[in-house]
């Protein structure tokens, strides 16, 4: 697969965390920059994949209903609007991808991670973000904060917790990818600064 032009950054973090709202606040900081970005989301992102989101979002179901839902959407999600971003040498600002999936899916609910995994890497066909934020808070404080009610906050803070820690394990995997940015360290401007400093670096040595 030939390599991209632009930069795939993915934004990861229990409910409540405050991804939307520092992806906007860093899409402001690229744009100021003169930096062309997209914003996105999983699952959605592309027409099919929001109609997909929809029924996700909808009700409670089997978790490998659920995974492969998820999958189903981020195939059409990369094809759709990732990958042609990126080709275009966009910044790719995306809230949620496959470690979701790990921390979700197989941690919380309990599927064999191998194969959550072995699924992520058929959707995506082997792309993978170059920088991972992962968006760290409390999460009881999350749940307390949280705006866009879901299925997955009415889970509860136990199931959070869970959801929390199989980020963790996903990090080890791979943790020069991986940024920590904690929830509660500063405004979303200060946040998206922290993360604005990290990715000027890849930026840098992408166009070196």
């Amino acid at each position: 697969m030939p390599k991209s032009k632009g930069i795939f950054v993915t934004f990861e973090g229990t409910e409540g965390a405050g991804k939307s709202t520092l992806i906007r606040a860093l899409a402001a900081k690229l744009e100021r920059e003169g930096i062309p970005c997209m914003q996105t989301r999983e699952p959605g992102g592309s027409p099919v994949a929001e109609k997909i989101r929809a029924v996700i979002l909808a009700e409670p179901m089997n978790p490998w209903t659920e995974l492969f839902l998820y999958e189903a959407a981020r195939a059409e999600h990369l094809a759709i609007s990732v990958r042609p971003a990126l080709a275009s040498g966009r910044v790719v600002l995306c809230d949620r991808y496959t470690d979701s999936s790990l921390a979700y899916q197989a941690h919380a609910r309990g599927l064999p991670w191998s194969e959550v995994a072995r699924l992520n890497r058929i959707a995506t066909r082997g792309l993978k973000p170059q920088l991972t934020v992962f968006l760290d808070i409390d999460p009881a404080r999350g749940l307390d904060r949280a705006s866009d009610k879901n299925r997955f906050e009415d889970e509860g803070v136990e199931f959070q917790k869970k959801v929390r820690q199989g980020y963790l394990k996903a990090r080890k995997a791979n943790p020069g990818r991986w940024q920590i940015v904690h929830a509660d360290s500063g405004t979303p401007e200060q946040l998206a600064e922290k993360v604005f400093v990290r990715l000027a670096k890849k930026l840098g040595a992408r166009r070196a």
